[in-house]
C-alpha cells in the first residue's frame, strides 16, 4: 500500500522536504484489531507537531494522521462487533483500559494514553491506503454520514463534545463564547452549543465571520481586533455575560475571556495555539468563583454520541478542502497558515 511517510523532522516547517508517498507493507490484523481501507483522513495540529519533532519526538519513520474513516476489509479472530464491509471511523485516544482512570470512564486521563497517528509507530497512522486499530478504537459510522464527514469529525467532534457536554456541562439557555469558531473544533463547538439551545457568540478573523453565522453562531466577532472583548461584552450584556467560554487559542486571548465570564462562569480549554504562557488576573477567578477546566480528547461513548447527532443531521462537519496524498505538503502548509481556513482539511489516497 502507499502512505505519506517522513523519516526526519522539519523544524522550519519545510514539509515538502520531508513528506514522501512511499510503498509500505499492508497491515495484518492482530486478534483484537480491525483492518480497514481508508476512504478519507483529516489533518490535525498534532500532525504539524510531529513533523516539527516538538513538543515530543515521534517515532521515525512516521505516518501521521489521527482521523481516518473507511471500510473494514479484515478482522482479528477475537472481533465480535465488526465485520468486513462495515463503515468505521477512528477513535484516536488509545489507553490501557484497565487502570483506575480507564475503569472509571476517564480513559482520557490514563497515564499510558497515546494519540494514534501522533505518538504511535513507526509507520502507524491515518495517512495510508490501509490501516488498523484495536476494536475499542473504532466506531461505526451512522447511515447518512459520509466517509468525508466522519473523518472530519473524528477528533474535533469528540474534543468539542467532551469540552462542552462532558466537562462544562452546558445547559439550555446559557450564553456560550466559542473562540476560534472557524477551526474544526470551533465549528463543532458552535453546533453543539446550538444543539443545547444556547446563545452562541463566536470569534474568528474578519474574513470568516459570515461563515460562523452560516454554521450556526448567533453573533460573530473579529478576535484580531484590539477591542474584540469589548464587542463581545456589549453583545453578552443583555444575557448577563458569558456562562461558558470555549478556548483553544490560549495566551493572546486568555485573560480577556476571564473578564467576560459571569460570576460562577466556566472557561474550558483544550489547547493553546498562540502560546501557553498566558497572563492570568487571579481576581477574576477567586472573586467571581470562576471554574477553569482542562480538557483533552474524550471517551469513545462521547464520540458515538456526537456521531449519533450527525446521523440525525443536527450536527454537520465543516470541510474546507480536500487534497491527495501527493499534495500532503500543501495541505499541511495551508493548515499552518490558516488563511481563509474554515473547518477541516481532508486527505485521500
Amino acid at each position: 500500500m502507499k502512505a505519506v511517510v517522513y523519516e526526519k523532522y522539519a523544524p522550519n516547517d519545510d514539509f515538502k522536504s520531508i513528506l514522501q508517498v512511499k510503498d509500505v507493507a499492508d497491515p495484518k490484523p492482530k486478534s483484537n484489531e480491525v483492518v480497514f481501507k481508508v476512504k478519507a483522513a483529516a489533518l490535525n495540529y498534532n500532525d504539524i507537531w510531529g513533523m516539527r519533532g516538538v513538543p515530543i519526538p515521534v517515532p521515525l519513520p512516521h505516518i501521521s494522521g489521527s482521523d481516518a474513516a473507511g471500510e473494514v476489509i479484515a478482522v482479528g479472530e477475537d472481533i465480535k462487533n465488526f465485520k468486513v464491509g462495515d463503515r468505521v471511523v477512528s477513535h484516536s485516544n488509545m489507553s490501557c483500559r484497565v487502570c483506575e482512570a480507564c475503569t472509571d470512564g476517564r480513559e482520557f486521563d490514563c497515564l499510558q494514553r497515546t494519540i494514534w497517528g501522533f505518538q504511535t509507530g513507526p509507520l502507524w497512522g491515518a495517512f495510508s491506503e490501509i490501516t488498523h486499530l484495536p476494536e475499542v478504537n473504532i466506531a461505526k459510522i451512522p447511515d447518512g454520514v459520509s466517509f468525508d464527514e466522519a473523518a472530519a469529525a473524528s477528533m474535533t467532534l469528540l474534543t468539542a463534545w467532551h469540552m462542552l457536554v462532558g466537562r462544562a456541562k452546558i445547559r439550555p439557555g446559557q450564553t456560550v463564547l466559542i473562540m476560534g469558531g472557524g477551526s474544526g473544533v470551533g465549528s463543532f463547538g458552535i453546533q453543539i452549543a446550538k444543539l443545547y439551545n444556547c446563545t452562541v457568540i463566536s470569534t474568528a478573523s474578519g474574513d470568516k465571520l459570515d461563515k460562523l453565522k452560516q454554521i450556526g453562531a448567533d453573533f460573530a466577532v473579529d478576535h484580531r481586533k484590539e477591542d474584540w472583548s469589548k464587542e463581545v461584552r456589549q453583545i453578552a450584556k443583555p444575557f448577563g455575560g458569558i456562562d461558558v467560554s470555549f478556548d483553544h487559542i490560549g495566551q493572546t486571548h486568555w485573560n480577556s475571556q476571564l473578564t467576560l465570564l459571569k460570576y460562577g462562569g466556566t472557561l474550558v480549554t483544550c489547547g493553546a495555539t498562540t502560546g501557553y504562557d498566558a497572563k492570568t488576573d487571579l481576581r477574576h477567578i477567586f472573586f467571581k468563583g470562576t471554574n477553569i477546566l482542562g480538557s483533552t480528547q474524550g471517551t469513545k461513548a462521547e464520540l458515538e454520541q456526537g456521531l449519533y447527532w450527525m446521523g440525525k443531521k443536527k450536527i454537520k462537519a465543516t470541510i474546507d478542502s480536500t487534497f491527495s496524498f501527493e499534495n500532503a505538503a500543501e495541505a499541511h502548509t495551508k493548515m499552518v497558515t490558516g488563511k481563509g481556513l474554515v473547518g477541516k482539511i481532508l486527505m485521500k489516497p
